[in-house]
């Protein structure tokens, strides 16, 4: 493994001021339309281009982290990384910049994102009556607000992929509103369609959508950028499902070939036994990503170790609704893939990825009573690597390398936030915020530039999504 050159790092930051103004707020690549169903938005075509003299962070444990270093990028993938990198296309300054993979966010519920921060302070304005009495309102158009706006903040906030998780599907209007707002972003994502709020869990889901979708979903992957799963309720809710309400749902998504996700096990000490009861049912394996799973023994690990499941948490939201503290420590002892979410904006307001992951690695040296017990590094390794192996796509996002698509972040240092630099890792894991992130690029796509989103009309999606909420609020009588 490469040394950490901080040394390199510390002296290349102080020259930022200078990058800044005379390289990063050059114009965008030149705009390509996206295929056909997916909207009219033009996003900024993949071209060539050379990021020079930065500090790269491959998340490569064979590489490790490079000073004074290059990436060059052509028609979306990764052509060469290092300090003897080739270049080409245009040349993009990063002097004194950090540059990295994107984010990997592994479960949001992006429809309910205009909703932020709605959940009260009493059981009955709580997330889940409030969700659902909203939720049953909203028309394809709302749903279309709401995922642009939380597709927008996912650029913005340094995401590159996002797992949307959608279990409002009334329609597959509703459902072709979520991935329309997903391809107009350029975000790459999986949509997982789910059932629609309010449906009794006497009754099983609609599948037409989900199969429209499958039969379809050339029209809809913009060339393979979108993927599809299913959001399945499982066999709890409220209470217990029956059998002949939630196995026609999984068996039909094994049918079409769709990776499956579920909430279970998600209250620490309220929901024990779930995980060994879908083991029992044969309903884990590769294809199924355990939602939160904080309720889980040591012989449950050892079942879903044993199914190849992977797992998503959310310690933001998990620790928000008092859920209980999530087991990352002794889900990575396992080796079972887990990545960390988002999971509603409704819980947590902000959507900021890196403050998930700061949580994320507080929340295990809380539990293990000690400053040591995952390092910031690690932390990150969340957030790309492991996040994408637990979403399948390790083999093309996670990491910085020759033959990856480029899906990349650049985070300049120049403010006051962090403006000190000594040890990268904890400076990026517990400082950024969305403002220090000055450049993100999806597929070679470069979507943020110079700290400004260039394929998104912020001040558009804002006053969409505003009065798409003007609408609910008046529909549901919520004052």
């Amino acid at each position: 493994m490469c040394e950490i050159c901080r040394r390199g790092f510390i002296g290349g930051a102080a020259a930022i001021g200078l990058a800044g103004a005379c390289g990063m707020l050059s114009s965008p690549l030149k705009a390509q339309t996206p295929p056909g169903g997916t909207g009219s938005t033009r996003l900024p075509a993949r071209g060539e281009f050379t990021i020079t003299n930065a500090y790269i962070m491959t998340m490569e444990r064979d590489f490790g982290d490079l000073a004074g270093a290059s990436v060059h990028v052509r028609d979306g993938e990764i052509v060469a990384v290092g300090k003897a990198a080739t270049s080409g296309g245009e040349t993009i300054d990063g002097t004194g910049m950090i540059v990295m993979p994107g984010l990997v966010e592994t479960h949001w519920h992006m429809w309910n994102t205009i909703f932020r921060s709605f959940a009260g302070d009493k059981p009955e304005e709580g997330y889940f009556p409030t969700v659902a009495r909203f939720g049953q309102q909203m028309t394809p158009d709302d749903i279309f607000q709401s995922t642009r706006l939380a597709a927008a903040e996912a650029i913005n906030s340094g995401m590159t992929y996002v797992h949307s998780w959608c279990h409002n599907v009334r329609s597959t209007a509703h459902a072709e509103a979520d991935i329309r707002a997903l391809a107009q972003a350029g975000i790459r994502a999986r949509h997982s369609c789910g059932w629609p709020q309010g449906l009794p869990d006497t009754q099983s889901a609609d599948q037409a959508p989900i199969e429209t979708l499958a039969k379809n979903w050339k029209d809809y992957s913009r060339e393979g950028l979108l993927t599809l799963g299913m959001g399945w309720r499982g066999q709890f809710r409220a209470g217990p499902i029956k059998p002949e309400v939630y196995q026609p749902e999984f068996d039909n998504a094994r049918k079409l070939g769709l990776p499956i996700t579920v909430h279970v096990a998600s209250a620490a000490h309220r929901q024990a036994g779930q995980i060994e009861l879908l083991y029992k049912a044969k309903l884990m394996g590769k294809d199924v990503q355990l939602i939160h799973a904080l309720a889980v023994t040591p012989a449950e690990l050892d079942m879903i170790e044993e199914s190849g499941a992977s797992i998503s948490t959310s310690p933001g939201s998990e620790l928000r609704i008092g859920y209980g503290y999530p087991l990352i420590s002794e889900i990575l002892a396992k080796r079972i893939p887990i990545g960390v979410s988002i999971d509603t904006s409704a819980l947590t307001g902000s959507s900021n990825m890196f403050g998930v992951l700061k949580l994320a690695r507080d929340s295990e040296n809380a539990r293990a009573e000690s400053e040591f017990k995952m390092t910031a590094r690690r932390a990150l390794e969340l957030g790309t690597i492991e996040g994408a192996r637990a979403m399948g796509i390790d083999d093309q996002v996670g990491t910085l390398r020759p033959g990856k698509r480029a899906d990349l972040i650049m985070i300049s240092p120049n403010a006051l936030n962090m403006a000190v630099v000594t040890d990268p890792a904890h400076l990026v894991l517990e400082a950024t915020t969305p403002e220090n992130v000055d450049m993100v690029v999806v597929d070679g796509r470069i979507l943020k530039r110079g700290g400004k989103l260039v394929a998104v009309d912020t001040s558009e999606v804002i006053s969409g999504a505003r009065t798409a909420l003007a609408g609910i609020r008046e529909r549901t009588k919520w004052r």
